[in-house]
């Protein structure tokens, strides 16, 4: 009797082993690990793409635009070399390249050192202006890349400095440009702006009056959200257009989203005069008469 009350027993824990087990180790291993479990507080940092210390310190120097004679000769060119490849990638988005006088820049930036950087402009008057950026790789590592910013005073997709393509070129150049150690955010967020049309000016002098007549009132500032990646805010204080910057990088250092809008200086508020005294009319003196204890 014993033997028989044991047997059904063992059978039902061997069947429960069969069924289960596997499947807690299939869930086991559908979970993924936690990288952090067992690390410190103090060593749980998210992922950045650009570490503390990768910023710049003092006043911000200007993205240079230079003119082709101000360029070396190496850059004038690669500028040759890859004209061909502008031109074709310039006649998918109807810029015209073969039509009008086209004059152009070169962009320094000294975060992308292995490209050539370019503004064309054609003006044929008010109003109707057709600018676009262009990167060339300086050792044929990657491709010519084109910027559209507008075609006859007109933007040709939506605002250039906010849009998915001049995001996702500066993303390919990013990854064409291998650097050896941390990039300098700030420099990587103007560059960014220039590559978008802007002439981008930034102060971190300890006497920034320009910042101050902002509602910010913070040149730059660097973000790091507590699941990782970085955001980049400057105030662009050029005088044609001041801009306020944004822009939203993963912990890998893709750019993920840019905005910009224009800033606004303060405006101080005039206080209304005093109806009871008539502007120009000065106020008579008041005496105020302190009592004073007779003394003991």
């Amino acid at each position: 009797m014993e033997l028989r009350k044991t047997l059904p027993l063992v059978l039902y824990a061997a069947v429960c082993a069969a069924v289960f087990l596997p499947a807690a180790a299939q869930t086991a291993q559908e979970i993924p690990a936690n990288p952090y479990r067992g690390t410190p507080l103090s060593e749980k940092v998210p992922p950045m793409p650009f570490p503390s210390g990768s910023g710049a310190r003092g006043p911000v120097k200007p993205i240079e635009f230079r003119t082709p004679e101000q360029m070396t000769e190496k850059d004038r060119n690669v500028e040759a070399d890859g004209e061909s490849s502008i031109r074709e990638r310039v006649s998918f988005v109807g810029l015209e390249f073969n039509e009008g006088k086209w004059s152009y820049q070169q962009i320094v930036c000294p975060v992308f050192p292995n490209h050539v950087l370019l503004k064309f402009t054609r003006n044929m008057g008010k109003g109707d202006e057709s600018v676009f950026t262009a990167s060339i790789p300086r050792m044929g590592e990657g491709r010519v890349r084109i910027i559209p910013i507008l075609r006859r005073g007109y933007s040709l997709f939506s605002p250039t400095p906010v849009n998915a393509l001049t995001i996702s070129a500066f993303n390919h150049i990013r990854a064409e440009e291998h650097p050896a150690g941390p990039p300098d955010w700030l420099a990587t967020g103007m560059c960014y702006a220039a590559l978008a049309g802007a002439h981008p000016q930034v102060s971190l002098g300890t006497e920034d009056t320009e910042a101050r007549k902002f509602p910010s009132g913070v040149a730059a500032v660097l973000e790091i959200p507590v699941t990782g990646g970085a955001v980049i805010k400057f105030l662009d204080v050029a005088p044609s257009k001041p801009m306020e910057w944004t822009m939203t990088f993963n912990g890998k250092g893709r750019l993920l989203k840019a905005t910009h809008s224009l800033a606004l200086p303060i405006v101080p508020n005039a206080i209304p005069p005093d109806e009871t005294n008539p502007k120009g009319t000065p106020l008579p003196p008041t005496v105020m008469e302190v009592p004073v204890k007779p003394a003991l």
